[in-house]
């Protein structure tokens, strides 16, 4: 997957003029199956996502601006599992990123541009049970898509 979305990546422009200029916020779903899911997922200037997982392995190449991703581990808490901050990586346009299906992360745009970039996950995606965390308590929760990416609209690839 990842070979794939990085010679899908390494030429920007060219992605570009092929899914056109990314002028929104939104998540474009462009392939879903139970063994792949692939997204165009455009950022909004300054966006900044909740700590989440997503449960199976995924690979993301940006062609638009910049994605900081922010990674966590899990650790034991007093309700449970918390998170801790583990590091992180900025990728910009051309960058390929491979996350295991255990990585926990939050991603910022920390451009006053929409950031995109193609998401590829082993599985469909759209349709499994996650977590998220808590901003301020670190605290899991069940995901909710609407809290994680503040209503970000999912739209289906028409082409």
């Amino acid at each position: 997957m990842k070979e794939v979305v990085a010679r899908a990546v390494s030429d920007p422009a060219a992605l570009v003029g092929r899914m056109g200029v990314p002028d929104k916020p939104g998540v474009q779903v462009l392939h879903k199956s139970p063994e792949l899911t692939v997204i165009n997922l455009m950022w909004a200037p300054r966006q900044i996502t909740l700590p989440h997982d997503h449960r199976m392995s995924a690979v993301i190449g940006m062609y638009e601006g910049r994605e900081d991703n922010m990674f966590w581990r899990r650790v034991p808490g007093a309700t449970g599992f918390q998170i801790e901050a583990a590091g992180g990586h900025a990728l910009g346009a051309g960058d390929v990123a491979l996350l295991g299906p255990d990585i926990v992360h939050s991603v910022i745009n920390p451009l006053n541009r929409i950031s995109a970039a193609i998401h590829v996950y082993d599985g469909n995606f759209l349709e499994i049970e996650r977590s998220m965390w808590n901003a301020e308590t670190l605290a899991e929760a069940p995901y909710d898509r609407n809290a994680v990416v503040q209503g970000m609209p999912v739209r289906e690839h028409a082409g």
